[in-house]
């Protein structure tokens, strides 16, 4: 399923959209020369997909912290964390899938680089079941993926460096999709860069960033040139999560704004030469003391950033939502069942099949509360079995009998439990292993008889060859079938 958002528009005025289902499997890479429009960019699309996908944030300026009141993201200030500290938090974001905003603002370029990489390997190293897609998303990245050796140790280089390539080469499995944005390609490691399958660029000046931006959009070098004269804002787009060719765009307006000076004229000051010449030489005693300003509040500690994470594990609800029940269960129903019906869904790895229901409940403005990994296996599996509506009270018995089958032998049990319930044949085993997503016969066998050494159902087959089902617990059985 697609999950596009609009992130500006075309030279003609029609929306240019970036698929975020696509996105997390083909990554994004971003280049611009300073005050090319980089972060406005990363924060149109931070924005966009707020609501959609995870997000974690790699922010060496404190350009996104911003992002935390409008969206709720989380702002970790490096800069008052232990390196252990820093690899709990990451691990709990994790667990937690919150959204956050690493600020590396108050560190110097090498903690910054150290810090990065100890929360990115964090993130790498948890566990399978946490596997959850996440847009991982890092400005200035040829700060921690250096093409070559610079003011730093090569210790602290490797480190990161290390840190930045598993990102972009392997945490696509992991379900972490690198966004990174550079002001050169020349300064950025190749293997880092070459892992990107999406491209947005922007306006440079040097041949040698020209020539390669044009190489990675499939232009020609004559063409390269017109990348010199984009406008601020204004992109050349290609990838598979954005366009099969390449595609201007200019970026769309934003939400929040950034912490950075800016640099507007402002007026001069309306003075004569001798006022001013007295106001710079007055006496240092006679000058007003200025207004301190107020101590900014205390940073968290760990633990309660941790506990913090924990209390927002469920998103944010959007504009228009509306909680589960009762109007928006119906609605998580239909989109369970429509789900089930999909060929293939089940042969899925249940992270990407939750990461779906998700964006689906999104798009239908309806928030799924309570509904965690293991819950929403439950409820899909049901949904396999035509069991739309759980609460449903000619399901109490059966799902009672369910609750002890683990939620990975759910669907089969729950098929064979309702054709016994409804009286319908027997399912085949080729049905049984559909909902199971296997084309294993002897899995199909194997899993039969342990649930018959269970005493949760009881297999029977005549000498005609038909087979039933039948819940001795219940007491119910299914029509009979050719085996």
């Amino acid at each position: 399923m697609s999950a596009p958002i609009v992130i500006g528009t075309g030279p003609a005025g029609a929306p240019i959209s970036i698929d975020i289902e696509e996105l997390l499997a083909t990554r994004l890479l971003v280049q611009g020369n300073s005050g090319s429009g980089k972060s406005h960019l990363l924060r149109r699309l931070l924005e966009e997909s707020a609501g959609i996908v995870q997000q974690v944030v790699i922010d060496p300026e404190g350009d996104f912290v911003t992002l935390a009141e409008p969206f709720g993201h989380v702002v970790i200030d490096a800069a008052a964390y232990a390196a252990g500290e820093i690899a709990q938090l990451a691990a709990r974001i994790r667990q937690h899938r919150a959204s956050v905003v690493l600020a590396l603002d108050g560190l110097e370029i090498e903690a910054q680089m150290r810090c990065a990489a100890q929360f990115l390997n964090a993130l790498f190293d948890a566990p399978r079941e946490q596997w959850y897609p996440a847009l991982v998303v890092v400005d200035e990245a040829q700060l921690f993926a250096p093409a070559a050796a610079g003011d730093v140790t090569d210790e602290v280089r490797r480190l990161s460096l290390g840190a930045m390539t598993n990102l972009m080469c392997r945490g696509r499995k992991r379900g972490l999709a690198g966004v990174i944005a550079t002001q050169r390609l020349a300064k950025l490691a190749k293997n880092v860069a070459a892992e990107a399958s999406n491209f947005l660029m922007g306006r440079t000046f040097l041949d040698i960033d020209m020539q390669r931006a044009a190489d990675l959009l499939g232009m020609e070098r004559r063409q390269a040139e017109q990348i010199r004269d984009l406008e601020r804002g204004h992109f050349l787009g290609l990838g598979p999560a954005i366009s099969r060719r390449p595609v201007a765009v200019r970026i769309g307006t934003v939400q929040t704004g950034s912490n950075a000076v800016s640099h507007a004229l402002a007026p001069l000051p309306e003075m004569e030469r001798a006022d001013l010449h007295a106001l710079l030489h007055q006496p240092m005693e006679e000058i007003a003391p200025r207004e301190l300003p107020l101590a900014p509040p205390p940073v968290p500690s760990a633990d309660l950033l941790i506990e913090r994470i924990a209390e927002i594990a469920e998103p944010l609800a959007l504009p228009g939502e509306v909680d589960s029940e009762p109007d928006g269960e119906a609605v998580i129903a239909r989109i369970l069942c429509d789900m089930a019906q999909e060929p293939g869904c089940t042969f899925v790895p249940p992270a990407e099949l939750f990461q779906d229901f998700t964006v689906r409940c999104r798009i239908h403005r309806v928030r799924a509360s309570g509904l965690d990994l293991t819950a929403f296996r439950r409820r899909f599996a049901m949904a396999l079995a035509g069991i739309a509506d759980p609460v449903e009270p000619r399901w109490a018995d059966l799902l009672g009998l369910a609750r002890s089958v683990p939620e990975d032998l759910l669907a089969p049990f729950l098929l064979l439990a309702r054709a016994a319930q409804d009286g319908e044949a027997c399912p085949e085993d080729e049905a049984l292993a559909t909902v199971y997503g296997t084309h294993s016969e002897g899995r199909i066998r194997r899993l039969l008889d342990n649930f018959e050494r269970q005493g949760l159902i009881v297999m029977r087959t005549d000498f005609g060859g038909r087979r039933t089902v039948t819940l001795p617990h219940l007491g119910l059985t299914s029509a009979a079938v050719e085996a």
